[in-house]
């Protein structure tokens, strides 16, 4: 059923039975109303008799027959149409003519105001007025409550009629506002079922109706569409960087498996090779399979950090990070000489694993490329808090440096060396994570013009924005 149908049904019954409600407080307060009046018409008529009564009672209590027959038609053209009961102190009626009920009807005691009472099916309105002076008593004005009841069923039939009509009224009314009231909102339907999925929130194409709901509901819809094209924009990153991903890996390890392969060949098909050609074979079998190793955990690693959020990241001591990391280093590369220097208290914002990450490869990186004639590698790292509101960090080797025209394209995926036994993938792990952590890395000259230094910038932790905003695409892998 549409919406507007509903809302025309629902007035169609809703107003007629307001109608009602409001009618019986209405013909509530009219009756008040009429009992008043008629309540007025007793007073005065009650005051216009009082007198001749009080002058009754006491021509009666005196034994004055004509005097009383006088005051009694005097009393009755008082009263007019009302009836009246006049009794002495003693109860003795001295007066009963009009219409009023039977005397077995106990009537209100005087000064009570008026009141009703009931004679078996009829309804009498009643004021008691005490007769003061030499002969006391009541005195009874009564009018039958009936009287105010053709005004109040007069009133009934109209709130009937009103109702009636009401009905038919509101609900054509009320079916011509709906359909203009749930216009803009068969508007907004319409254009969201012609949607095209390709095109996004813009399609939507939402004007203000002036209808607040409406509004708030195409402001939902577009940020419902928003986030699908979010969604969907990471869906088709994530694709994108799984196929290459394996397209990398692929071309990657078909070197090193090619080789194992035709080792393996050369063991199946000589068995009895001599034991230094099948030693060396079986070397440079652990070699390869050291290097696929390696590879396959790089790119590993690469992809984490192309996945990781943001909730991963917390305040941390970048110095302790740096001496677990140089620590580290010196078991791994025992031949090298370790040399670090890092201040204390310099705090960022950072993926603990991501640094550590970082640490490793500028640190290894230095250790298997800084050597010296054959000597072992010297290191030196320092970790200080720049001027700029930047942790700088320095890592340095007297090894061969790195040619100017190369210290960009060093931090290319699978960039190496000819003779480097590494992955290719160390140095874009660094920038990878330099870059996730809002900082730069760069590779210059060694302090004193020889070997090499690398120079990493992160942002020091800020009490007042202990947060950062990742990158928007981190696409470490795929480019």
């Amino acid at each position: 059923m549409k919406l507007s149908t509903r809302i025309a049904l629902s007035v169609t019954v809703l107003v007629p039975l307001l109608v009602l409600a409001a009618g019986l407080l209405l013909l509530g307060l009219v009756h008040r109303d009429l009992l008043r009046q008629q309540d007025e018409v007793l007073r005065a008529r009650a005051a216009a008799v009082l007198p001749n009564a009080r002058t009754l009672l006491a021509a009666s209590a005196g034994n004055r027959p004509k005097a009383e027959q006088n005051q009694q038609r005097k009393v009755l053209d008082g009263a007019l149409d009302s009836g009246v009961r006049l009794a002495a102190a003693d109860g003795a009626v001295r007066l009963a003519v009009g219409p009023q009920p039977v005397e077995s009807v106990v009537l209100p005691a005087a000064g009570s105001g008026p009141a009703t009472v009931r004679d078996g099916g009829r309804a009498w309105r009643v004021l008691a007025v005490p007769v003061d002076g030499t002969a006391p008593g009541t005195l009874w004005l009564v009018q039958p409550s009936t009287a105010v009841d053709p005004q109040v069923k007069a009133v009934r039939r109209r709130v009937l009629l009103v109702a009636v009509l009401a009905a038919p009224a509101a609900g054509l009314l009320a079916f011509g506002l709906a359909g203009r009231a749930t216009a803009s909102l068969r508007t907004l339907s319409g254009r969201a079922a012609a949607l095209d999925p390709r095109t996004g929130a813009g399609s939507l194409d939402h004007r203000r109706s002036g209808v607040t709901e409406v509004d708030e509901l195409a402001a939902a819809f577009s940020l419902l569409l928003a986030r699908y094209d979010e969604q969907a924009g990471r869906t088709a990153q994530a694709l994108e960087t799984a196929r290459s991903f394996s397209s990398a890996a692929a071309h990657e390890l078909r070197t090193p498996l090619t080789a194992m392969r035709t080792n393996l060949d050369v063991l199946a098909a000589h068995p009895d090779l001599p034991p230094v050609d099948r030693a060396e074979i079986v070397g440079e079998l652990a070699e390869d399979h050291g290097r696929l190793e390696d590879l396959l955990n790089a790119l590993r690693t690469l992809a984490g950090g192309d996945l990781v959020e943001l909730s991963a990241f917390a305040p941390l001591d970048l110095g302790e990070l740096v001496e677990a990391a140089a620590a580290e280093a010196g078991r791994r590369h025992p031949q090298a000489r370790l040399e670090v220097e890092a201040a204390p208290g310099v705090r960022v914002f950072g993926w603990e694993a991501g640094l550590r990450i970082l640490l490793a490869n500028l640190i290894g990186n230095a250790a298997v490329h800084g050597r010296t004639d054959g000597g072992p590698a010297r290191i030196a790292v320092r970790l200080r808090a720049g001027r700029s509101g930047s942790a700088v960090l320095t890592v340095d080797d007297r090894g061969p440096g790195v040619p100017p025209q190369e210290r960009t394209a060093v931090f290319a995926r699978f960039h190496r060396r000819q003779d480097s036994p590494g992955s290719g993938l160390g140095l874009t792990l660094v920038a990878q994570q330099a870059a996730l952590h809002r900082g730069t890395v760069a590779v210059t000259e060694g302090p004193d013009g020889t070997g090499c230094r690398f120079e990493v910038r992160l942002p020091l932790l800020r009490p007042e924005e202990p947060t950062l905003v990742l990158p928007a695409r981190r696409d470490w892998i795929t480019r």
